[in-house]
């Protein structure tokens, strides 16, 4: 199944207080860096490892390491509000970029840069972008990973819409999503209902 929610208490938790429109920047950065974190853990789980052993103060101890390349893309700018939490557990991952610029009238996505590390075809590619609304970027993004190679990909989002979801599994079915939510609809000027607001505008105070 393409799209995974994350049923997690402490994840609805952290979503809630981000919701909140009196939650201020400094705050709301803090709380979608935790809520980032949850959503990694998850898309992570099935990451192939390796089996070693290291040397404890009273003996060896077998354990396992993960062995899976993954490459973190953030969405700019928004997707750098959750960049953070991901190179906290996977700080060995490797970060590419892609930035788009939607259409305030028409929503319609335009790319004014993208920069990947090479070897996208082997690694677990993590597209981080919070907001997965209409699901055009979010689409525009995956063909520009596509074209670059990459083959493995997951998409998580802090909030989703039910045509972002549909556009995407449409587009691209072997893409897993992962979000602690799918809000109810998408409003005449694309907003997320009821959503959270502008992500980039209350993570950087704009």
């Amino acid at each position: 199944m393409a799209l995974h929610v994350v049923d997690h208490p402490i994840a609805h938790d952290l979503l809630l207080s981000l919701r909140d429109k009196a939650t201020p920047s400094d705050t709301f950065r803090q709380l979608a860096r935790r809520l980032s974190l949850v959503l990694t853990l998850e898309a992570t789980r099935d990451l192939e490892t390796r089996s070693t052993t290291v040397e404890t103060p009273l003996g060896p101890a077998n354990g396992t390491r993960v062995a899976t390349e993954v490459v973190v893309v953030p969405v700019l700018r928004a997707g750098l509000g959750m960049l953070d939490a991901v190179l906290e557990l996977l700080p060995r991952a490797k970060v590419g970029h892609i930035g788009l610029q939607r259409d305030e009238e028409t929503a319609v996505a335009s790319k004014y840069y993208a920069k990947f590390p090479v070897g996208l075809a082997s690694a677990r590619v993590l597209m981080i972008d919070p907001m997965l609304a209409t699901g055009g970027s979010a689409v525009f993004a995956l063909d520009l990973l596509r074209d670059a190679g990459a083959r493995d990909i997951r998409l998580l989002c802090i909030v989703a819409s039910p045509e972002g979801v549909k556009t995407v599994e449409a587009a691209y079915p072997g893409v897993h999503i992962y979000t602690p939510v799918v809000d109810a609809y998408l409003n005449a000027k694309k907003f997320i209902v009821p959503g959270l607001g502008d992500f980039g505008d209350r993570l950087y105070g704009t």
